[in-house]
């Protein structure tokens, strides 16, 4: 099934090269690129302070009320964007439409920033047997492939795996999507001592991150940092 997910991926990355590319934004030509230098330079970075666990704005970038209430599992988080127009329909070509390009980009606008200190390896956010085959493609996987080989860091794709084909989080409140995480990933072997990158494309509630860093935390990791393209206000 990896195998196939694969190949489908690299098919729809070789016909994206192939083809000729309008910006996804606006439909000009974007020399290439999947975005045109207006649009991009119009996107909306996440420029202002934020709380450095959960990168929710805070004044002045200090840890946020919440993370102060209870820690997460996770240690930092980092945010390109903020998660609005026209980034959520980015995410959702990517997610839903095949437009692999996009994750190219976005790996690219993750790079910009060096990887945390001491960074041993990435981890995407896995997806479970039945959401892949459906898909045919992780967009996680997609996205921190690049971003690993641009930073150097080997790329973990078997540490951790999604044991539980959860319901889909949109819109659902916040305890739910932690009732929905529980025991969601399951991990092989240790992480002792070693610090872990995780790479997702949204975070709203935290929750799938929070799960995720618990099993790595059990798997011995000493410091998780999440990565991801965009952060819900």
């Amino acid at each position: 099934m990896e195998s196939l997910s694969n190949l489908r991926a690299l098919l729809a990355r070789t016909t994206a090269a192939l083809l000729p590319q309008a910006c996804f934004v606006c439909g000009a030509d974007a020399a290439g690129e999947p975005l045109c230098a207006r649009c991009s330079g119009q996107l909306p970075w996440q420029l202002a302070p934020a709380c450095p666990r959960c990168a929710l704005p805070t004044a002045g970038g200090l840890l946020c009320g919440h993370c102060q209430r209870r820690a997460p599992a996770f240690d930092a988080t980092r945010a390109v964007f903020d998660y609005r127009f026209p980034v959520d329909r980015m995410v959702q070509g990517l997610k839903y439409h095949r437009r692999l390009a996009l994750a190219g980009y976005f790996a690219r606008c993750l790079a910009a920033a060096p990887p945390p200190p001491g960074a041993a390896l990435v981890v995407p956010m896995p997806l479970h047997r039945a959401r892949l085959c459906e898909r045919g493609f992780n967009q996680a996987v997609e996205i921190a492939r690049p971003l690993a080989r641009a930073w150097g860091l080997p790329l973990a794709l078997d540490v951790v795996r999604r044991q539980h084909d959860t319901p889909a989080q949109a819109g659902l409140p916040r305890a739910a999507r932690m009732r929905n995480m529980r025991g969601a990933f399951t991990g092989e072997g240790t992480l002792a001592g070693l610090s872990v990158v995780v790479v997702d494309d949204v975070m709203t509630t935290g929750a799938s991150l929070e799960a995720l860093a618990r099993t790595l935390k059990r798997m011995g990791a000493q410091r998780v940092e999440n990565r991801i393209i965009a952060r819900t206000p």
